[in-house]
């Protein structure tokens, strides 16, 4: 009479023996949850679900819904400080690098509404929990350095305008490159000026592009 054998069953790979993976799937659901909802409507249950993990697991990683919030805070930020470090700018002429940045800022905040929607809501908290971050203003000072570094440039070949700041040109371009998103709804419905997906475009990329350049270059005499 033949043996019956016995069948190991196949080991499953537990989410808890890849940490970074699980807390990058929770960063990420997270992400959606508290740029649609904000901080007060967001339910981590919700996340949980959808990242097929436990509240207790989440609590754990980030201690808390707030820890949370701000860990995705500082991971949108990060996300997109990277991406401009990629850009190089320092190997490019000084109007080549700023039109670079102007690109690379209206760019991503056109692909990333939740972006935007995670800084408003974060305004709404008067900047409570970005205050708590160890980590921003680090973050968020070196694009302030790329930018000082590329204007001195620009001043010293003569084709930038001496007397601004970093901080100067780097609200220009925030200012223009997030207004398009986050007013899009609203600028759309009061203007009858909407798209195909019904947002409305309220400044396009090549203008916006030309609105700094103008702004910082140097005047002809």
């Amino acid at each position: 009479m033949a043996t019956a054998v016995k069948k190991t069953p196949l080991k499953q790979t537990s989410r808890t023996n890849d940490p970074e993976r699980t807390m990058a799937e929770i960063l990420l659901v997270a992400n959606k949850e508290f740029a649609d909802k904000g901080l007060a409507g967001a339910r981590i249950d919700e996340i949980a679900a959808a990242t097929r993990t436990s509240k207790r697991m989440i609590y754990y990683y980030f201690a808390s819904k707030e820890g949370l919030y701000l860990a995705v805070l500082e991971a949108a930020y990060r996300r997109m400080r990277q991406i401009e470090s990629d850009l190089h700018l320092e190997d490019l002429e000084p109007v080549q690098a700023l039109k670079a940045l102007v690109e690379f800022t209206y760019d991503h905040h056109q692909a990333n509404e939740n972006f935007i929607r995670l800084v408003m809501n974060e305004n709404i908290q008067r900047g409570e929990y970005l205050g708590q971050s160890k980590d921003i203003q680090q973050l968020n000072g070196s694009a302030l350095q790329t930018i000082q570094n590329l204007y001195e440039r620009g001043v010293k070949s003569g084709v930038f305008r001496p007397g601004l700041t970093p901080l100067d040109i780097h609200s220009a371009i925030s200012a223009l490159s997030f207004f398009n998103v986050s007013n899009q709804h609203t600028f759309g419905l009061i203007f009858n000026h909407k798209r195909s997906s019904g947002k409305a475009q309220t400044l396009q990329r090549a203008h916006v592009v030309s609105l700094i350049l103008n702004f910082v270059a140097k005047p002809h005499s």
